[in-house]
């Protein structure tokens, strides 16, 4: 069994002391097989020594590699949180738009209403100015015609006022000038 806190080292080997003995190896391979063994203990420590520094710069490659997963990691998770924090506060704008432009709709609807109210109130207002306006008319006309029939049926009046006017000394009976003859004035409706 090996100890592991014995380690033999290229020159531990070249120095040790294998004593002397009467029937012992020969010192000739002892010492070729000694400088053999020195060699490849060189050899393998050169080798642990490039495995441990290539350990190394592996470890330091993956704990950069964990580094960089861990970021890249970060960086998803807070991406989605952006995405999901960006996506309710879009959604919180959307219903604010929709329901200020509920808003301004209903509002514009009540004034058009209100509006076409103001119009239809006018334009029955207008019916009722022009139904009394035409009955006025209407009055108006019935009269000036009475008063047209009333001069037709007595021609006689008329007459006389004509022969009064055009008397020899340019006054007439009655001390009327032709001037001063008037057509009978019509009866004035409600204006």
């Amino acid at each position: 069994m090996i100890d592991d806190s014995f380690h033999l080292t290229p020159l531990d080997v070249r120095r040790y002391d294998f004593g002397k003995s009467l029937r012992g190896y020969d010192p000739g391979r002892v010492e070729q097989f000694r400088e053999q063994v020195a060699t490849e203990l060189e050899r393998l420590a050169r080798q642990i020594q490039d495995l441990e520094g290539k350990a190394r710069g592996f470890n330091e490659q993956l704990r950069q590699f964990r580094e960089r997963d861990k970021a890249l990691n970060d960086a998803l998770v807070s991406a989605q949180q952006l995405r999901t924090d960006i996506r309710e506060q879009t959604e919180r704008e959307a219903q604010l738009i929709i329901r200020e432009a509920r808003s301004t709709a209903e509002r514009q609807g009540e004034e058009a209403r209100s509006e076409l109210r103001r119009i239809e109130e006018a334009l029955v207002s207008m019916e009722r100015s022009r139904r009394a306006f035409l009955a006025q008319l209407r009055v108006i006309c019935e009269r000036q015609l009475a008063e047209i029939a009333a001069a037709e049926a007595s021609p006689a009046t008329l007459t006389a006022h004509i022969i009064d006017a055009l008397a020899p000394d340019g006054r007439g009976s009655a001390g009327t000038t032709p001037q001063s003859i008037q057509p009978p004035t019509p009866i004035k409706g409600k204006t």
